[in-house]
């Protein structure tokens, strides 16, 4: 984006000058970026805890990533591994942005993050720990609390953020939901707010609290397991991660000479009407307000990034919409998080993260494994290998579990 741009649109407008990505594919954005395009999937066996009991037994998870090599020493004790992910993601956010944070004034600067399934694995470190030693811990409940809480609070003390925090929890659309929030306290006033999501829940508690939504693929071959929008779609795979990205007021980006990777043109949400109601979903009225409060017509939308179910009724609905907005084989639709596994409020960060990318790099991403779209959906879905594309206008979608549907326009 132009200085002279940036100069027009003033201090309403968001813009994103930073990103950290913490993914089953690559630890770091350059990393991940470069598997994505090159269609490198990171979905395999679980590691991190033993699947073999279990009916699902592959995962997207962080390869390499050893704590004590990224976060200080006192911290380890005070985390849980999604805050260490989230903790990495955000020092090469702000990194990234080339940030010089205590040059801002003091409570110009905050936090606004989204978590939904990583305050499994934190509930069972209690509950393991009041099992073998019979002392006083949290409860469950508690413990999701305080994740959270946990998750947005270190990357605030770390980086002395003394604005505006908060989380939000959407499942699947937290990632898209919290920069939207992060907007609203640009308009307020701040300058910068750290946003985004690191996410997953692969431990055996959270394991089996994602199998009871019977949504998982039980499939054992990685490049069959994740499929949507396939003919042979049988649910999703489970990964940890995300990406968390700094959301700037464009006036500030433009004072400092601050690399912009696109605008936040748009966002809207919706809430599905109850099941069994006869009622059309939410999703295709939240496209066209997202797409309206960005001032954008369908036809100038250049991709559309999709929330991939990975299940037969979903995955229709998310055609359906498209296909009412756009037209049959309207738009480039992709899903790279075939390479990842759904990452609960991490997805739609990262998905973010891959459209700001595609608007830079002018390639869209591939949708790998499936083979083919199934009858009736009607999809231009970006299959096998990456597609160069003249991108200006980008469209990321997110639906999370119990009738969360999110979208958000950004613009080069």
């Amino acid at each position: 984006m132009s200085s002279d741009l940036l100069e027009r649109t003033g201090t309403a407008t968001a813009v994103f000058t930073g990103i950290g990505v913490a993914a089953p594919n690559g630890l770091g954005t350059d990393a991940w970026w470069q598997a994505t395009l090159e269609g490198r999937s990171g979905i395999r066996p679980v590691q991190r805890f033993d699947a073999a009991q279990y009916p699902a037994t592959l995962a997207g998870e962080v390869p390499g990533f050893a704590a004590a090599e990224h976060i200080p020493g006192r911290l380890l004790p005070q985390t849980d591994h999604m805050t260490r992910l989230a903790l990495v993601a955000a020092q090469e956010a702000i990194g990234h942005a080339g940030l010089d944070l205590e040059q801002l004034p003091e409570y110009a600067a905050g936090v606004v993050t989204a978590a939904s399934a990583g305050g499994f694995e934190f509930g069972q470190r209690e509950l393991e720990a009041l099992w073998s030693r019979g002392g006083k811990h949290v409860s469950a409940y508690q413990s999701f609390a305080w994740f959270y809480a946990v998750n947005t609070g270190q990357i605030s003390i770390r980086h002395g953020l003394r604005g505006p925090s908060g989380v939000l929890v959407s499942e699947q659309a937290g990632g898209i939901d919290a920069v939207a929030q992060a907007r609203r306290q640009l308009r307020k006033g701040s300058r910068v707010i750290v946003t985004g999501g690191v996410d997953g829940s692969i431990c055996p508690w959270g394991w089996a609290a994602q199998l009871a939504g019977g949504r998982l693929s039980t499939a054992t071959d990685p490049a069959r397991a994740y499929l949507p929008f396939s003919p042979d779609a049988a649910g999703y795979v489970a990964g940890e991660g995300g990406a968390i990205l700094i959301l700037e007021n464009a006036e500030s980006a433009r004072e400092r000479g601050a690399t912009v990777y696109g605008q936040l043109a748009g966002y809207a949400a919706t809430f599905d009407p109850r099941p069994r109601s006869g009622l059309e979903p939410g999703l295709r009225r939240t496209i066209l307000l997202a797409l309206a409060e960005a001032g954008v017509t369908p036809d100038q939308v250049d991709v559309v990034f999709a929330d991939a179910a990975g299940t037969t009724e979903p995955d229709r609905q998310e055609a359906d919409a498209l296909r009412a907005v756009f037209g049959p084989r309207g738009v480039p639709v992709t899903a790279p998080k075939t390479m990842t596994g759904r990452l609960y409020a991490g997805g739609g960060s990262l998905d973010l993260a891959a459209a700001l990318l595609t608007l830079r790099d002018q390639v869209i991403p591939p949708t790998v494994n499936v083979e083919h779209v199934a009858d009736g959906l009607d999809l231009d879905l970006v299959l096998g290998t990456a597609r160069p594309a003249t991108v200006r206008t980008a469209l990321v979608l997110a639906r999370g579990a119990g009738g969360f549907n999110s979208a958000v326009v950004v613009t080069a």
